[in-house]
């Protein structure tokens, strides 16, 4: 590919599984100048350094970003209010502001009341892509390839802004969609955050019994399966947890009905409405299950080879 990279100097805060792979994916199209790393830990950095994920760690936030034109926002969602202060007084009109944080209403709220006039600069995001192991060694470059992308674009947005988050996200492989940041929260408590409460929950209770080995040792493929996720970055778990909890609440309640239903039928004896209850699960996971293996997974990666391309 031939031309100057879409965006000069990246500052990434938190280069960890999200933000490594972001900064992977930006280097493997081309797109990034410079990659500017910053986090919690020094030896992080440096490993991050040492295996090529970031150019240089960063020493002076405000300097970075005072130069820079994007920045990726990747800690945990309980962490990024503070980085917004700490940035504020230093953004220029032509930076953009993404970050990956699995929620959305509190991280706007932050945006609003850290960077005033200058939250038309930041443009929520929340990539679907995720996995179990966490740190800079996790990160790779494709591993947003094919995934949906989330954007929650805000009022104050202009279509400019808009369109750099959107590039970015793009040059990452990303399948890019749009939500309400309300609507991303709603759907996201029910189809993500539950889930991981439902693992997180099963696991611990197992692991507290005085026989816990005896359990976990006939433990299978069906168990693993269920809690995989059960792996996942405690910390991480905890703001989102923390930072959505209205919408996690409710569907927590709609969860427990649901339980109670089938803890009814159970001890009623009552079959027919155990296989009815799981013959509508089974067509809905079946059916969600197919069109995850359709073509269109297909059809965007070779959108993103021909854009990589420079075509």
């Amino acid at each position: 590919m031939s031309g100057s990279p879409e965006f000069g100097r990246v500052v990434v805060f938190g280069v960890g599984l999200i933000g490594g792979s972001f900064a992977l994916a930006l280097k493997a199209a081309g797109q990034a100048g410079e990659i500017v790393g910053f986090g919690r830990t020094l030896a992080a950095l440096k490993r991050a350094a040492d295996l090529g994920v970031i150019d240089r760690i960063g020493v002076n936030a405000g300097q970075e970003v005072a130069d820079a034109d994007l920045v990726l926002l990747a800690t945990p969602v309980g962490g990024v209010s503070a980085i917004l202060a700490r940035i504020a007084p230093y953004l220029s009109d032509d930076i953009v502001i993404t970050d990956g944080g699995s929620t959305k209403g509190d991280i706007v709220a932050a945006a609003r009341e850290h960077l005033g006039e200058n939250v038309a600069r930041f443009v929520p995001a929340h990539p679907i892509a995720g996995a179990e192991n966490s740190g800079v060694t996790a990160a790779r470059a494709d591993l947003f390839r094919g995934k949906r992308l989330v954007l929650t674009p805000l009022p104050e947005n202009p279509a400019l802004a808009v369109e750099k988050v959107r590039s970015a996200w793009a040059w990452c492989g990303a399948d890019i969609c749009e939500l309400t940041p309300d609507r991303h929260d709603r759907v996201f408590a029910a189809v993500s955050h539950l889930p991981h409460l439902l693992a997180f929950a099963l696991v611990s209770e197992l692991a507290e019994r005085e026989n816990s080995d005896e359990f976990f040792g006939f433990a299978a493929s069906g168990f693993r399966d269920f809690t995989r996720i059960a792996a996942s970055h405690p910390e991480m778990w905890r703001d989102v947890c923390l930072s959505n909890r209205d919408a996690i609440a409710d569907e927590l309640d709609r969860y427990a009905a649901r339980l109670s239903k089938l803890r009814s039928a159970i001890e009623r004896g009552d079959g027919a409405a155990l296989e009815t209850l799981f013959g509508v699960a089974r067509a809905a996971r079946r059916g969600w299950a197919g069109n995850q293996e359709s073509g269109d997974r297909g059809q965007e990666t070779e959108k993103y080879a021909a854009r990589s391309a420079g075509k």
